[in-house]
């Protein structure tokens, strides 16, 4: 009788060797206790994770990086259109000056990520490079008297713009983002972005009427050599103090995504069903035989359902149409200001329009403030609607004073504020809501289709805003309800599907 008791001290020995402590006891009451203990220190990582954030230095870099890119788009916007008449092209060549960048950053982007290596450092400096070299060819063109060496200039900043993807990746990466820190810091790139085209336009028309009368240096360069200066001076404080992200996996995030079974699932079950009715001895033996090693060499696949389809096309429809409107306001506010329509009271020079522009962007700042601080506590969903309810707002007053031909400075620089204001908030949450309905390992292509849908809706709207008055400013406002109505159609019809963690 003495011989019963040795198996259970070989069986400690061995649950030794596996990491576990030699004084617990071998009983299944033992083993059932211990299993909520663990559930609850996952529960609270759990909780810590949510809220982590990364490191400042890199995080300010991010931030910086962003408003850089905002200034180095629009900055140009006022004063693009009078460059490319100068030089002989159009205003419908001025749109594609403005919205073209976004193109070849969209090809660029996806040869770009076989080379980051998973991280932000190699992009980082490749956005630099191309800043600096795309603003000095712009800054040329005029001593060069070639038009499309404007053009040039543009497509090679371009590819600085592929940094907007690694923005957005960097502010939902499960790696140094918690899942309740996401949407407040999209509202911080927001934020980036009404400052970049609100002071852009603004430095753009006031460097445009100081002039400096020069071949290199003028109302037209001036705008690219000072970027290109700072974006220098911008790369040096990168590489100084960025750090990048570990290349540690994402930790894992409980998402509803519907598992694909192996054949072997409902095996295992009825064996370990049939190993409690067997006696004590076998149980502990199960406890550490080998298949539960064998266990992470064959993850289950994950499979989106219909809802969560519904929800990335409602999210990438938005994200375009968003950046459709912005853009297409500030490439068509130039244009429209100084035409010689009959709607049009201004007859604007860009540094006039440039201001209009400004205003309306600045204006909507102390707001996009405040979104930050209902960013915590108001779900996305609530967010979206709103900002689109503005936005459309500002649409629907533009089509009447458009159509009653009744434009003033007030009136348009209502329409403008509403507009900036709404879809700016809109396109706070499209990535940040989409990342907390999909798992943490599927960020790099979440953002990706986000980038792809911004990208679409910057090219399309430049040159939509530069042709604006050719085709009619009916035509030009009407086109962007009908955007705005068939993203209201998607969103009410997965209303409840959109509903997410806030902050």
């Amino acid at each position: 009788m003495v011989g019963l008791r040795l198996p259970p001290t070989v069986v400690q020995l061995l649950e030794h060797r596996r990491g576990r402590h030699a004084s617990e006891s071998f009983s299944p009451q033992t083993t059932t206790e211990h299993v909520p203990a663990t559930e609850v220190d996952e529960s609270q990582q759990g909780i810590d994770d949510d809220l982590k954030l990364p490191k400042m230095a890199s995080l300010v870099i991010i931030l910086l990086s962003n408003v850089l890119m905002q200034l180095t788009f629009f900055i140009i916007v006022s004063s693009s259109n009078e460059y490319a008449q100068y030089l002989g092209g159009t205003s419908t060549f001025s749109g594609l000056v403005i919205g073209i960048p976004t193109l070849f950053a969209g090809l660029a982007l996806l040869p770009l990520m076989h080379l980051d290596q998973g991280g932000y450092a190699r992009p980082l400096h490749f956005a630099c490079a191309s800043a600096c070299l795309g603003n000095i060819l712009y800054g040329l063109a005029y001593y060069a008297n070639w038009l499309y060496l404007i053009l040039l200039g543009r497509i090679v900043t371009g590819f600085t713009f592929t940094f907007w993807m690694y923005n957005k990746r960097y502010c939902s990466d499960p790696r140094i983002v918690g899942l309740r820190r996401r949407t407040t810091l999209a509202g911080w790139l927001v934020l980036g972005q009404g400052i970049g085209f609100s002071l852009g336009p603004f430095l753009g028309g006031i460097l445009y009427k100081v002039g400096f009368h020069n071949s290199i240096f003028n109302g037209y360069t001036s705008p690219a050599w000072i970027m290109a200066g700072l974006w220098a001076i911008f790369w040096a404080m990168a590489a100084i103090f960025y750090e990048d992200v570990p290349r540690a996996p994402p930790p894992p995030q409980s998402i509803a995504l519907q598992p694909m079974r192996a054949q072997g699932s409902t095996t295992s079950t009825s064996d370990d069903t049939k190993s409690k009715d067997e006696e004590p001895t076998r149980v502990a033996t199960a406890e550490v035989a080998p298949p539960a090693r064998s266990a992470p060499d064959a993850p289950p696949q994950r499979i989106m359902n219909k809802a969560q389809w519904g929800v990335a096309a409602t999210m990438c429809w938005f994200a375009m149409t968003t950046f459709f409107i912005l853009g297409a306001w500030e490439a068509n506010i130039p244009v429209f200001t100084s035409s010689h329509l009959r709607s049009n009271p201004f007859h604007f020079t860009p540094f006039a329009a440039g201001n209009l522009i400004a205003l309306g962007g600045a204006c909507t700042i102390p707001f996009l403030l405040l979104n930050l601080h209902f960013a915590r506590r108001v779900q996305d969903r609530h967010t979206l609607a709103t900002g689109t309810s503005i936005g459309l707002a500002g649409l629907l007053i533009a089509l009447a004073i458009l159509g009653e031909e009744k434009v003033n400075y007030g009136s348009l620089f209502i329409c403008w504020f509403l507009v900036a204001l709404g879809f700016n908030i809109a396109s706070t949450v499209t990535l940040s809501l989409l990342s907390k309905q999909l798992p943490g390992e599927w960020n790099g292509r979440i953002s990706l289709c986000i980038q792809y849908s911004n990208y679409t809706g910057r090219v399309t709207g430049a040159v939509w805003g530069g042709a604006g008055v050719k085709i009619g400013m009916l035509n030009f406002v009407g086109m962007q309800l009908a955007y705005v109505g068939i993203g209201g159609i998607m969103f009410m019809t997965l209303w409840k599907n959109l509903k997410a963690k806030t902050g």
